[in-house]
């Protein structure tokens, strides 16, 4: 009887045991983990090809990498690293999956399936605050993480408001604070916009102030072309309308920017820049063609003062926004790979390029194991 007794009693505390273990593992949870390490300086490094990682960085001030995964949220440095390293700072939570995240300044706001927003120091990982919204999608960033932290669906960032889509819902809220300063309902139709650089959320259907969430009067028609935006669709500094007219948005009244016309032209670093017939054209706002560089090239973007141009064979150049004085000519390449890859999304900084790639002849389909150019697939290069 004794030994029965001892055998059920062994029995129920293994159960007990394996229910505790189950607990842990799966039961909902958050782990965050910050830092007291000083804030590292910034670096500006040569231009050149710095190294080749795994996953997509959000390029955090020229000093930090963040990084998205279905559960977490991190961040490591320094920004110039060859490979990925310890977090710094992290935050976990289970069983919710991150959605997206976006940075203005200092801060870092990441949206979470529940609907939960999470504003955090991104020098140290400390939570500033936290604000219930509405419900988020999934985890969308596949292997590299690349569309949380580049093109987060239904998250945008402008003049010190988060706009936060679901469905036909807008919603604003403060990053400093994550106080919820306005919602709006917009006509159907109003889904995914971006931010403008003059601080106003713009979708097929409309146009509305960022900090107010009221509707823009006089505003042109839609649906819109984005041009020159930074990270996450935001802080665009122009678009084009439905009749394919051209304007500037530095200000919340958009500027009527003829140059803008054509559909080979974008902005970058405050110059409307068009590539045709093999030439590549700086224009001053009003048309004024400013300086020309010869050569076939696609514009990636720009930097506060210089315009990234990527030539047909990989090669990276920088030219002077106000000169078109070419500064750097950067084979996109890590030692001594070849180029048989296509661009997939991509991050420009103020000092560094991160660039996720795509094999050339892979399937649509990032699951796939042949859909990333090789398994560090994602590209860091400094300019």
């Amino acid at each position: 009887m004794t030994r029965v007794l001892l055998r059920a009693s062994a029995a129920v505390l293994l159960l007990l045991a394996s229910a505790l273990i189950g607990w842990r593992v799966l039961g909902p949870a958050e782990r965050l983990d910050t830092s007291s390490a000083p804030y590292p300086p910034l670096v500006v490094s040569a231009p050149g090809v710095q190294g080749r990682i795994g996953v997509a960085p959000l390029i955090f001030n020229d000093r930090l990498r963040i990084y998205a995964a279905k559960h977490q949220l991190r961040a490591d440095e320094p920004v110039y690293g060859r490979a990925v390293y310890t977090s710094r700072w992290s935050l976990r939570r289970w069983p919710q999956q991150l959605s997206g995240v976006v940075t203005s300044g200092t801060t870092v706001v990441s949206r979470w399936s529940d609907g939960l927003l999470v504003g955090q120091d991104g020098r140290t990982g400390k939570i500033l605050w936290r604000t219930s919204g509405p419900d988020a999608p999934d985890y969308a960033g596949h292997r590299t993480g690349a569309a949380a932290v580049w093109s987060p669906p239904g998250l945008r960032i402008a003049a010190g408001s988060v706009v936060v889509t679901q469905g036909q819902d807008l919603f604003g809220y403060d990053v400093s604070t994550g106080a919820e300063r306005w919602r709006a309902t917009p006509p159907a139709g109003c889904v995914d916009g971006f931010t403008t650089a003059g601080g106003v959320y713009v979708c097929a259907t409309g146009a509305y102030d960022a900090t107010s969430g009221r509707p823009m009067a006089n505003w042109p028609a839609g649906p819109f072309t984005a041009l020159g935006c930074l990270v996450a669709g935001s802080n665009c500094a122009g678009f084009r309308d439905a009749a394919g007219h051209g304007w500037l948005a530095a200000a919340a009244t958009p500027r009527r920017a003829a140059a803008l016309d054509s559909p080979d032209a974008t902005v970058a670093a405050g110059v409307v820049v068009s590539v045709v017939n093999g030439v590549v054209t700086g224009h001053d706002p009003d048309g004024a063609v400013r300086w020309t560089w010869p050569g076939e090239a696609r514009v990636l973007g720009g930097s506060s003062s210089l315009v990234l141009l990527v030539r047909p064979d990989h090669h990276l150049i920088t030219l002077e926004a106000a000169t078109g004085r070419q500064t750097a000519d950067v084979r996109l390449a890590f030692g001594k790979e070849d180029d048989l890859w296509k661009f997939g999304g991509y991050q420009i900084a103020e000092h560094y390029l991160a660039i996720e790639r795509r094999r050339l002849d892979g399937p649509d389909d990032p699951e796939s194991p042949i859909y990333y150019y090789t398994t560090d697939t994602v590209l860091l290069a400094g300019f």
